[in-house]
């Protein structure tokens, strides 16, 4: 397995190695010893969950505040998405930066969201299942919606020309001003 660092440091791009021959190809997707090894320390992966979008979905900017914050290992089992984790530890050197990247089935790309990240992602093709593990249970009484257009972010969703479809619950997101508070 490759990593990479990305301009967040924590946030790692991962990329398995993939063995093809006549018969098709063989990866081993995730290995407990390599990725603690990648990431520093030892994570333990409570919940794996899968996510089946449309084309223009936009789900989040989600996450859980203390104490059932997650760490996320999201990658894509089929489709193209443009995955974007948003740093929201306070005190860290990039607090309120964000990165995004591009994962699809073919570049068989994961991208390592530490715990103290927003989380959202678009789905530029014409649809995509997301699978990613987590290291926390979901617990509905800490999630958090930051909106996904929120300005002090700058997130450039507009650069894919689509027609975003947004859930409610996402369209009501705070404000970055009325959750910081609160994390």
């Amino acid at each position: 397995m490759k990593s990479t660092n990305l301009e967040i440091y924590d946030v790692i791009m991962i990329e398995p190695s993939k063995h093809l021959d006549e018969r098709g190809f063989f990866m081993e997707s995730y290995n407990q010893n390599v990725f603690d090894n990648i990431v520093g320390k030892n994570i333990t992966f409570v919940q794996d969950n899968i996510s089946f979008s449309k084309k223009g979905v936009l789900r989040g900017i989600h996450l859980q505040s203390h104490p059932f914050s997650q760490g996320k290992l999201v990658r894509v089992e089929e489709g193209k998405i443009f995955d974007v984790a948003i740093d929201l530890r306070k005190g860290s050197k990039t607090y309120l930066k964000w990165v995004g990247e591009i994962l699809t089935e073919e570049n068989l790309r994961q991208l390592w969201i530490p715990e103290g990240f927003g989380h959202a992602f678009l789905t530029l093709s014409k649809s995509a299942k997301v699978c990613y593990k987590t290291t926390n249970f979901y617990n509905k009484d800490s999630e958090k919606t930051i909106l996904f257009n929120d300005p002090k972010l700058k997130i450039n969703w507009e650069q894919f020309d689509l027609d975003i479809i947004i859930s409610d619950k996402d369209r009501e997101g705070l404000h970055l001003d009325e959750i910081l508070d609160t994390l």
